[in-house]
């Protein structure tokens, strides 16, 4: 054969360069840049030409002009190059005879499929290049053009690295379902998938994979995954039906990436997501979000980058979030047929298609019912009439989504069970009283045997009997065995973890003896306590409770008066509140606060334990109205039972200080936070944790008063306490340590502030993860500092990467939006802080987006009269100026002074900050005497208040003096303005931007920055 061929040509120096025309579908795109890079790396010029087949041009003429491409035209052959169109294997004959058999050798071919293609393309003798090494598929592709072969060498390091051969696996995978050896059909789905993702601009490869229960979708997943992996450097699989399951897989990435990153899977996360976004190491990156029905919860998870997301989802609302959707619909007829056929050979086509009728074409349905019935003598009619007629009267009623030949079928298979192995019935019935999909049985057989009934004791005791358990319901397709590398899995025999479909979990939970219900779901309740990590502050312990937080809803926790499992729920809603998952915590929170006063009582001490644990959560995202009715029923209660002295009783008046800040109710905070210190002192004393917890508080409520050194003090006590009594990166040791950067930053001494803070950031991003809340507080406060110490400081962290406070606030903020939410009190913190930075950069219409936003959400989550109303509105009275609405923007301001002084006195720090620029609009607007008379008073009190050299008052003194050349005091004006120039210089240091300015006379303003309460 190979003396009919036409060789391609030389390819050495100072012949010229020969040419090969690859001609390929588009599903086969990478076996084509594969064979172009190895034809490339030997001097051949290749012309790439994806095969395109409208359906209205004669496929003779479409033949032919393939004719008029340059030099030798190799074909790819695969099903899809002859699919396109469509076209029918009679066009194909007859076009292949026509055109190319008058002259082969212009044609060569290569065969990537072991699929059934027309009888005609031998006449292209194509080379098999399936089910072989790279090495041997290149020896065979130079042959089949008569080209000299000889291997080249490995790419040195740092060389540009050609594509990877198709059928070689990708170089981390993880997570992924073991292959469907049975799977059948979807070729139309799984090519628009393709296509959808290939064509994507980068960063918006998203495609979700939608449809009813039981239809396919994870199957339909794992086939493109193993089809088209070898198309990727990554591919990993993940649980998404909660958020704290899919975070913490997702973390599990990093070092398969061999990222450099703490324990705490926080950190993970952030160095996970930040490498897919940038594409490095790897930039051909496959992720599976296995279902993920709400994407409220885990949208903002979702990687971007130039790699592609699967996502499989009975929920459409994934289009709101920059996802293709695709839905996957029941089985086509002839797909069943097929399917039926493959699972139970013994049934006839007919066979086949009467059951796909009666099961309705749903995939997992068939799936189980193919498989028993193939070893069962019962007909196919016979199993139709059982199904037309029911087995019983207690029928399960299930949720509509299902078909109701669903029901019937599985009451079937359960007796099928029960007759075989009644013990598998037992396990599976076990299961449903966790979350549906990944079940950490090994909960269950780690307990000790004292704790189960004697019905599940020998189960969960004896492997043999366990593992014929788990074998008879893999055998029917009713639970899938998994070796989840993500997961951690131990070995499979053992059934670690078993994957359980929502659709079978909920009918098999409904269709169950009473009597079982209530001995399996105490065993699973126990099961689950015993695995409480018991530290939900210790980062480190996390993981643990990510994977069982999941499982209460299900094990009904809360309707149980079992200690431990109650303790349980606590631990997990302050796991909850550190690490920052509040949304969860919330509704876990409120379902506890309902079904405990019911089961409880509305005064059983439980109760004030749950309250406590519950207003947590609500004042993390500002609810402090109703957190501040909760707080102060709670304390009275206990003060009036227990006594005021009683530690209850201090806890819940502590959490009532905290509603108060929130509230801006700044002085009756400080009262209560005093008495509550002195009460801890005298019953724990000083260096108890609940004593320094009630120090630090007092500090916040001294920081929101303005007195800046008291606030400094305290935490400064309550910091290097908490360093010997916990250890240096216990998460509220590292919070003591912000707080002192804060005081410190307000006080105007910032580079002392920088430097811890800076210090303070590294520890934390690596205990508390980026995307933590702690972590975002002290990013942000990191970027306040270095914003505030101006240019002069820029380089000195020389030899390492320094962020730039506008880079920094743009990044918490961004993270703040999708992590906690746009309203959420942090996220207004940022939003505050990048609006002001915006301004005095140019960015005014993003400035006045994000003030206007500010303003609105303040308005509505605190009301007209709190301070940050006042401080937001102020910093919105700036923009108007810088957009030429000075009166507008005076008008506001004047009436954020007043009523920032009605909310806090007229010597806070905020309101001499409202006044500075309310003196500087008078200015503008005119009104030069009362804006002389303004800034005079302001000087006075902030001197008062914060000293002569506090950074607020060296501005007031500054904008003093040009109030009185606005008057023409010049020589007042003059000794004003030197005396504050001098102390800028010895304060801040002649060349920092505030002491720039204040020599070429621009006058300073103040930006409002609320705080953490």
């Amino acid at each position: 054969m190979s003396g009919a061929r036409t060789p391609v040509g030389a390819t050495g120096r100072g012949a010229a360069r020969q040419a090969v025309t690859i001609h390929f579908a588009g599903f086969n795109r990478a076996w084509a840049a594969w064979i172009g890079d190895r034809l490339e790396r030997r001097g051949l010029r290749v012309v790439y030409l994806r095969w395109d087949s409208p359906a209205e041009v004669p496929l003779v003429d479409l033949l032919r002009d393939l004719e008029l491409a340059e030099g030798r035209i190799l074909i790819v052959v695969s099903e899809w190059y002859f699919q396109l169109g469509p076209r029918t294997q009679e066009e194909w004959n007859a076009a292949l005879r026509e055109v190319v058999a008058p002259d082969p050798s212009r044609f060569a071919a290569v065969s990537v499929t072991t699929a059934s293609v027309p009888a005609a393309t031998a006449v292209l003798a194509p080379v098999d290049l399936t089910n072989m090494g790279a090495e041997e598929a290149e020896r065979r592709l130079f042959d089949r053009l008569d080209l000299p072969f000889e291997p080249q060498p490995d790419v040195p390091d740092g060389a540009r690295r050609g594509p990877r051969f198709p059928a070689a696996m990708p170089e981390v995978w993880g997570g992924v379902p073991r292959r469907n050896t049975r799977f059948t059909g979807r070729e139309t789905l799984l090519n628009d998938a393709y296509h959808l993702l290939q064509g994507a601009e980068p960063g918006a490869g998203v495609v979700t994979l939608h449809g009813m229960s039981g239809v396919g979708k994870t199957q339909t997943a794992a086939e493109y995954v193993y089809r088209f992996g070898s198309e990727y450097d990554v591919v990993w699989w993940v649980n998404a039906e909660k958020r704290v399951t899919y975070r913490r897989l997702l973390a599990e990435l990093a070092p398969k990436l061999g990222l450099q990153t703490g324990q705490e899977y926080g950190e993970r996360l952030r160095a996970v997501r930040d490498s897919l976004r940038r594409g490095d190491p790897y930039g051909r990156w496959l992720l599976i979000l296995d279902g993920a029905d709400e994407p409220d919860q885990v949208w903002d998870l979702v990687p971007t980058g130039p790699g592609h997301v699967i996502i499989t989802s009975r929920n459409p609302e994934w289009t709101e979030h920059n996802s293709k959707l695709l839905e996957v619909p029941v089985y086509a007829r002839d797909e069943s047929v097929a399917f039926i056929r493959r699972r139970a050979p013994r049934l006839s086509e007919g066979e086949a298609d009467q059951l796909a009728d009666a099961l309705e074409d749903l995939p997992l349905l068939l799936d189980q019912t193919a498989g028993w019935l193939n070893d069962s003598d019962l007909s196919v009619r016979q199993y139709i009439a059982l199904l037309d007629g029911g087995i019983d009267s207690d029928v399960v009623k299930v949720s509509a989504d299902f078909p109701l030949a669903f029901q019937t079928a599985w009451s079937i298979l359960l007796n099928k069970l029960r007759e075989t192995v009644p013990e598998s019935v037992d396990l599976l019935r076990l299961c449903t009283f966790f979350a549906p999909g990944f079940i950490p049985v090994r909960l269950l057989r780690e307990m000790s045997s004292d704790e189960l009934p004697e019905q599940l004791a020998g189960l969960l005791n004896d492997p043999l009997l366990w593992n014929k358990a788990i074998n008879q319901l893999r055998q029917y397709s009713v639970v899938r065995l998994e070796s989840h590398e993500a997961v951690g899995d131990e070995g499979a025999g053992s059934g670690e973890s078993l994957y359980l479909h929502r659709m079978v979990h909920q009918i098999v939970h409904k269709d169950m003896p009473d009597a079982d219900r209530k001995e399996f779901i105490d065993v699973v309740r126990l099961a689950l306590a015993a695995a409480d990590p018991r530290r939900p502050t210790d980062p480190d312990l996390w993981p643990g409770y990510a994977e069982i937080v999941p499982h209460l809803k299900y094990a009904d926790v809360l309707q149980t008066q079992e200690p431990t499992v109650q303790r349980l729920v606590f631990n997990c809603l302050r796991y909850m509140y550190f690490s920052g998952e509040y949304v969860a915590g919330i509704k876990l929170g409120e379902r506890a606060m309902k079904a405990w006063r019911e089961l409880l009582g509305p005064t059983h001490p439980r109760i004030w334990e749950l309250t406590y644990h519950y207003t947590n959560l609500l004042r993390a995202v500002g609810d402090y109205a109703a957190t501040e009715a909760l707080s102060r029923a709670a304390s009275e209660h206990l003060k009036a039972e227990r006594g005021p002295q009683d530690l209850e009783h201090l806890r819940a008046a502590a959490g009532l200080a905290a509603d108060l800040r929130g509230l801006g109710r700044y002085d009756e905070a400080l009262e209560l936070s005093q008495w509550v210190l002195v009460a801890y002192r005298d019953l724990l004393g000083d260096q108890d944790s609940r004593s320094l917890n009630s120090l630090n508080n007092l500090a916040v409520s001294l920081r929101l008063l303005g007195r800046y050194p008291e606030a400094l003090e305290h935490d400064r006590r309550t910091m290097e306490s908490r360093r010997l009594l916990l250890r240096a990166r216990h998460p509220w040791t590292l919070g003591s340590e912000i707080s002192y950067a804060i005081d410190l930053r307000l006080l105007g001494r910032y580079a002392e502030a920088e430097s811890i803070q800076a210090k303070n950031v590294r520890e934390i991003r690596l205990v508390m993860g980026r995307d933590n809340p702690q972590t975002l507080k002290a990013e942000h406060n990191l970027a306040l500092c270095r914003y505030r110490l101006g240019e002069r400081d820029r380089g000195r962290d020389r030899g390492a990467e320094r962020e730039e406070p506008g880079e920094l606030l743009s990044s918490v903020l961004e993270r703040g939006e999708r992590v906690l939410g746009e309203t959420h009190p942090l996220t207004l913190i940022f939003a505050t802080a990048q609006s002001c930075y915006a301004r005095e950069h140019g960015d005014i219409d993003r400035a006045r987006e994000l003030s206007e936003a500010v303003v609105a959400r303040y308005e509505v989550m605190l009301g007209d009269e709190h301070p940050f109303v006042a401080g937001a509105r102020a910093n919105q009275a700036l923009i108007l100026r810088n957009v030429g609405e000075r009166e507008a923007g005076h008008v506001l301001l004047e009436q954020a002074l007043a009523a920032m002084t009605d909310a806090v006195g007229e010597h806070h720090p905020w309101t001499l900050g409202c006044a500075l620029n309310a003196s500087a609009l008078r200015n503008i607007v005119g009104d030069t005497e009362s804006a002389a008379e303004l800034s005079h008073d302001t000087v006075g009190r902030a001197v008062e208040t914060l000293g002569r050299t506090h950074p607020l008052t060296l501005s007031a003194r500054i904008a003093h003096a040009a109030d009185l050349r606005g008057l023409r005091d010049r020589r007042q004006a003059e000794k004003v303005e030197q005396e504050a120039l001098s102390d800028l210089d010895a304060t801040l240091g002649s060349k920092h931007p505030h002491t720039v300015s204040a020599r070429s006379r621009n006058r300073p303003y103040w930006d409002f920055e609320p705080q953490v309460i």
